[in-house]
């Protein structure tokens, strides 16, 4: 139960392509519902939101949708990232959002510094979703974050969503609530501990 001194905490989700409707980006808000529904705030920085942003050039003067994607990831006690698994890796759309958080290196909270980051990675084959799930993972490593025990594997060729965001695989569907619900766990434990201390 959240107190009259606390805000819910905020996750953030970063993901999807440039294609509207892309199934990286639907598995992305089915996480971040699944967060939502343990009662934390989600906002989610889709493919249209990432396909806006100029390549990540250090020093230059920050538009508009890179000063909010950063600023979401700042206020962030959890984080969400899905990729799409292009040529056995992270698409150079989610790369280059990634790379943006060095903004944050002079920081009180470097990066992702302790915060809890849910993995997803959707591909046309199982392949490389592994492969974008291990590169991920060594992303936010680098970054000083916490990947959840859990990742998302989706093989895309297999599974179908639906034109209203759901899915109809009942086991996938279950992956990427876990994946929320784990994002969402570690912020919600994180926020009781330090109004504890």
């Amino acid at each position: 139960m959240m107190t009259a001194t606390m805000t819910r905490p905020l996750v953030v989700g970063i993901g999807g392509t440039t294609s509207a409707g892309s199934s990286t980006e639907r598995a992305l808000r089915i996480a971040l519902r699944a967060a939502a529904d343990q009662g934390v705030d989600t906002l989610c920085f889709g493919g249209g939101a990432l396909a806006a942003l100029p390549l990540y050039t250090p020093g230059a003067l920050r538009l508009p949708g890179e000063t909010a994607l950063v600023d979401a990831v700042r206020r962030a006690s959890g984080v969400i990232i899905a990729s799409p698994g292009y040529h056995g890796s992270v698409s150079g759309l989610v790369k280059n959002a990634i790379d943006l958080l060095e903004e944050t290196a002079g920081d009180v909270r470097v990066y992702l510094s302790d915060v809890p980051v849910g993995l997803v990675a959707t591909a046309y084959g199982w392949q490389a979703t592994g492969t974008t799930v291990a590169a991920l993972r060594s992303i936010v490593h680098a970054l000083r974050g916490w990947p959840t025990p859990f990742a998302a594997a989706i093989n895309s060729a297999q599974c179908r969503f639906d034109a209203e965001g759901g899915c109809g695989d009942e086991a996938v569907a279950g992956q990427l609530a876990l994946v929320g619900q784990q994002v969402a766990a570690a912020a919600l434990r994180d926020q009781r501990a330090r109004v504890a201390a």
